[in-house]
């Protein structure tokens, strides 16, 4: 099991539709919302990273969504921990990484 934390940016006015798309993905789940900023936080939980980037995905072409970041992500299961965020994360645009967790 992966969980994710993502913060997620859209249009103050569009803050009520963006979280209303959010809420009706699978394995999301819209934890706060600030109005005034446009942010919302999530929480992700997928089976497999491969699951978390296609859902991942999915959240950056949401309409009105301006920006998605990852800020935490935790591996539930011994065989999937890693020392950095996996490839097929690092690859997605919009996305910063720390030099020191890049390969």
């Amino acid at each position: 099991m992966n969980i994710s934390g993502i913060l997620v940016t859209a249009l103050p006015e569009h803050i009520a539709e963006v979280a209303r798309s959010l809420s009706n993905l699978p394995g999301l789940d819209v934890t706060q919302i600030h109005a005034a900023s446009g942010k919302l936080v999530v929480v992700q939980e997928a089976a497999s990273v491969g699951e978390e980037v296609e859902a991942f995905k999915r959240i950056r072409t949401l309409p009105k969504v301006i920006a998605v970041d990852l800020v935490q992500h935790y591996f539930e299961d011994d065989n999937e921990l890693i020392d950095a965020i996996p490839d097929e994360l690092i690859r997605l645009e919009g996305i910063h990484v720390p030099t020191a967790l890049q390969d």
